[in-house]
């Protein structure tokens, strides 16, 4: 599951309506299409139901569960970026889920292993974007587990 992006502290972020429009505008994306584009010739199809958008009690951004697909949480979404984010991330874990044939997402080094590749295939980890969240060091800005 992703942390939440940038978000300000107590915003509501975005109904599920407005939430569903921007799942949508992402799928124009280069990375999104890109990914959605490989997952469908890795045999594993990505149709619009594949994404929702959802309240979330958590404080977390989204997340993919196997066998449902990919939530957004609408309320901890502010903009357009902050859902391409989250869509970018989890697709990357459910491209890993699709490829690898014995992903054991409860084994901690299957898991850590996907979250070490759609944070730093996906931007997440990308210096600009640590220091928009806050963290201003230029050099080891990595979470430290």
């Amino acid at each position: 599951m992703t942390e939440e992006p940038g978000t300000t502290p107590g915003s509501d972020g975005t109904t599920v309506e407005e939430c569903k429009n921007m799942i949508r505008r992402s799928f124009r994306t280069p990375m999104v299409k890109f990914l959605r584009e490989h997952m469908e010739k890795a045999g594993c199809g990505v149709g619009e139901n594949f994404l929702k958008a959802v309240n979330c009690n958590k404080k977390i951004a989204g997340g993919y569960v196997r066998g449902e697909g990919i939530m957004v949480c609408s309320n901890h979404m502010n903009t357009q970026d902050d859902v391409n984010q989250v869509v970018i991330h989890e697709l990357i874990h459910a491209y890993d889920d699709c490829r690898a044939a014995n992903l054991d997402w409860a084994n901690c080094a299957h898991h850590a292993c996907s979250e070490i590749r759609a944070g730093h295939l996906s931007g997440d980890c990308h210096y600009k974007r640590e220091l928009l969240r806050g963290y201003m060091k230029l050099r080891g800005h990595e979470q430290v587990w």
